[in-house]
């Protein structure tokens, strides 16, 4: 079936970090804990066909682990606890991630492929697997369906259903894979109604 991906990540952040933008003096680097993604079908229904989320155990640029501040928890979910239980090396999630997308075009709400894979994967000194032409941003796809752009300028992936009126189940802003659905199931109702074209998400 051919397919798009639509993934997001959460990362490192300290309360005003985004203020800040990350260079306050006890900020950390911005490097990813949570890769989250959805397999949206191109044909069809446009169903969400799997989904996929990893833990990743976060480390400065010199090697040693990130403290997990209490305000990244209350944010996101994610406690100290499920990092060191569940969470993978950097190297090792980007891989998984990479087979997961099976050669898939992947989409972000935004850029998070510079922002977020990019930055985390210089900070750790590897080379990301994955080649920064397969992944596109998924508000080129809203500007192709119609949405003003000073609409889409002031909306968040989590907050894209509500302003379509999208309904779907239960979503956790802030959870990488949820935030990644909300883009998805917005995306999914703009192809069932026509109005996006399947052709914009295929693989060049």
């Amino acid at each position: 079936m051919k397919s798009a991906i639509i993934f997001d990540c959460e990362f490192l952040t300290i309360e005003g970090s985004p203020q800040r933008f990350w260079c306050g003096p006890r900020d950390p680097d911005p490097v990813i804990v949570q890769i989250g993604a959805v397999r949206l079908g191109l044909k069809d229904d446009f169903p969400l066909a799997d989904s996929f989320s990893v833990l990743i155990k976060p480390i400065d640029r010199h090697g040693l682990p990130y403290p997990i501040d209490p305000f990244f928890t209350r944010l996101t979910g994610i406690t100290a606890e499920a990092i060191e239980d569940k969470g993978m090396e950097l190297m090792e999630a980007l891989d998984a991630f990479h087979r997961f997308t099976n050669g898939d075009r992947i989409f972000s709400w935004g850029k998070d492929e510079f922002n977020l894979i990019a930055i985390s994967a210089y900070v750790a000194g590897i080379a990301p697997p994955i080649p920064v032409t397969r992944f596109s941003n998924a508000c080129d796809l809203l500007l192709a369906a119609g949405m003003p752009y000073d609409d889409l300028r002031t909306t968040r992936s989590n907050t894209l259903p509500a302003y379509f009126e999208v309904d779907h189940p239960p979503l956790k802003a802030h959870d990488a894979t949820d935030d990644a659905r909300a883009v998805a199931y917005t995306l999914q109702h703009l192809l069932r109604l026509g109005k996006l074209s399947p052709d914009l998400l295929q693989s060049k």
